[in-house]
């Protein structure tokens, strides 16, 4: 079973396009958990017509510790979590889980994922290549959490997100397994979209305080870390063919069509808008 998890918080409308995808996932068996800190009147008569959605609203300390309230309910081998914003791509879930089956030593998979604007129109093919721990830390976390799946097994090793973080827990997970030394493997196929809003909190103020505060002051020793792994991240990104411009089709749902996936299509690169 593969457990997708979904923190919310006044989202409703993105909510039921994140559960439409997850929910005509085909070919594997999976459970979609919503963990809601506000739920209005209309949230669980929605729920209740959702096929595989578990509802729970109770106040949370933040979306990480949202997150891990739901990785510790849900019962999946393999786990995930989904933003509101984000979905999943048709036939998404039976690609992770038969790579999973392929290579039984794995125990994180990161796949490429497609960011579209609100009216679901792609805008950039985001190609996912491992991570380092120099540029996690120094740089950015390079990887789409839409499109990052794990095994229990880290859930059993007590690699849950430090909640104490507000906007990069993901970094700062990411960060614990790199120094562990988790087996990494990527899935270069779109996953996943994830809807730019100009309200993202990875491109927000209050994550690059955060991020800031992580790292600490930028010392020279720092500086020439950050470069270098810059350029490495960089170059590995060439040549996984990240950098050119590429025809997508892809299939989500939409406001104007919440029910039922549109085609959406178009020639992108790989830059992120501005906000």
């Amino acid at each position: 079973m593969i457990s997708i998890i979904t923190p919310s918080f006044r989202q409703f409308d993105w909510l039921k396009l994140c559960a439409a995808s997850v929910a005509d996932q085909q070919g594997v068996l999976h459970e979609h958990i919503v963990q809601d800190a506000e739920a209005g009147p209309e949230l669980p008569q929605w729920a209740a017509t959702v096929p595989h959605l578990s509802l729970y609203v109770e106040k949370d300390d933040g979306m990480y510790d949202a997150i891990n309230r739901g990785l510790r309910r849900s019962r999946g081998e393999i786990c995930s979590y989904l933003n509101c914003d984000e979905q999943l791509l048709p036939g998404a879930l039976r690609r992770v889980n038969a790579l999973f089956n392929a290579h039984p030593n794995v125990d994180l998979v990161f796949g490429d994922a497609i960011l579209i604007d609100d009216r679901g129109n792609p805008l950039s093919y985001r190609r996912s290549v491992l991570p380092t721990f120099n540029h996690v830390r120094y740089v950015h976390l390079n990887t789409p959490t839409c499109a990052t799946f794990f095994r229990r097994r880290l859930l059993d090793r007590d690699f849950y997100f430090d909640s104490s973080w507000k906007v990069i827990g993901d970094q700062v997970w990411m960060e614990q397994l790199l120094l562990a030394g988790i087996p990494m493997a990527t899935l270069n196929e779109p996953l996943a979209v994830f809807t730019f809003t100009g309200q993202n909190l990875g491109a927000s103020k209050a994550s690059e305080e955060e991020a800031l505060r992580r790292r600490g002051p930028m010392s020279f020793t720092k500086q020439i870390i950050r470069q270098s792994a810059s350029s490495s991240h960089r170059l590995r990104k060439l040549l996984a063919g990240a950098y050119r411009k590429r025809n997508v089709e892809i299939e989500i749902y939409t406001r104007n069509s919440p029910s039922r996936r549109e085609k959406r299509s178009g020639r992108v690169g790989f830059s992120w808008p501005t906000q």
